[in-house]
């Protein structure tokens, strides 16, 4: 081994005495198109970005950049996450039927969903608030007699209080207020993905646990929208109640874990849209990130 390294150093040294071009470019490097600014610049710094919020390289954030607001809406509307969905969920499956095969999740094997992202998309709430409008008076008025929710199909494919800041695509902040007015009509539409994801593991013999961070004041509702969006026969509903006021999202959803898992469920996998849904002990064997460039939950 000592050989192999002292000839790759020698070569190493050959090359620079010759002048030739370095093989890896310093990862401190900005590439052309961004140093050189225009829409091209935007897309790829923006792409990058969006990268480093779902690998949690980001941290803890705030807002969209501005400059990405029409590239967010273009990610979030087009092919792209429907696709980085639907290869999150196909992962997930393979891991589920080889770990359920196994016998590994022993007498009560559990699966774990997120409910606002993962289950459920709220994509025609980010739609009526603009999108990203700038302006601040902007607070749209949802009620179950609104007749554009009535079809799911339309929409492109409390949670409320966790919401550290909310961006619509870097521009328009989160409004607890209409948003828990949105949660009351009840017709976000589901994911695709994940709803295909729901019944595949339910008929390998799942138990599916959802734990969200709605309240408890809004079971009601949420029980309505995913049956609305086609999902049923959950072994557990999870909300936060009065005394999970306070709580970040990772504190108190481990907590709810420890207790399945005192309940004798073996948590073979987890799915979620934050990080804050899958990080924390005890943890799934397998926890599955969806995507999500569009807020951030602490």
């Amino acid at each position: 081994m000592r050989l192999l390294l002292i000839a790759l150093a020698a070569a190493a040294t050959v090359v620079v005495a010759a002048g030739a071009e370095p093989i890896l470019r310093l990862v401190t490097d900005i590439p052309t198109s961004v140093s050189a600014g225009g829409a091209d610049a935007d897309a790829l710094f923006c792409d990058s970005w969006r990268l480093s919020v779902e690998t949690g390289n980001t941290g803890p954030w705030r807002a969209v950049p501005a400059r990405c607001g029409p590239f967010m809406r273009e990610y979030m509307e087009g092919e792209r996450y429907a696709s980085d969905s639907a290869v999150a969920a196909a992962e997930s499956l393979a891991f589920a039927a080889q770990a359920f095969a196994s016998g590994e999740g022993g007498a009560r094997p559990a699966w774990v969903f997120d409910v606002d992202e993962t289950l459920l998309s709220n994509a025609p709430y980010y739609a009526v608030s603009g999108w990203g409008a700038t302006q601040a008076s902007v607070k749209p008025v949802f009620s179950p007699r609104n007749s554009q929710y009535s079809n799911p199909s339309s929409a492109t494919p409390s949670h409320s209080a966790e919401v550290s800041s909310f961006l619509a695509y870097g521009l328009q902040e989160f409004n607890e207020t209409s948003f828990d007015e949105w949660v009351d009509v009840a017709k976000a539409p589901a994911l695709p993905s994940s709803l295909k994801l729901y019944n595949e593991l339910k008929g390998l013999g799942f138990h599916i646990i959802l734990l969200t961070g709605r309240s408890e004041l809004q079971r009601n509702a949420t029980e309505d929208n995913l049956l609305f969006a086609g999902y049923h026969s959950w072994e557990k509903l999870i909300l936060r109640q009065p005394s999970d006021i306070g709580k970040t999202a990772v504190q108190y959803k481990s907590e709810r874990r420890a207790v399945m898992e005192a309940e004798g469920f073996k948590i073979l996998g987890n799915s979620g849209d934050q990080w804050s849904d899958l990080i924390g002990l005890p943890m799934a064997t397998r926890s599955f990130k969806l995507p999500n460039p569009m807020y951030f939950i602490s």
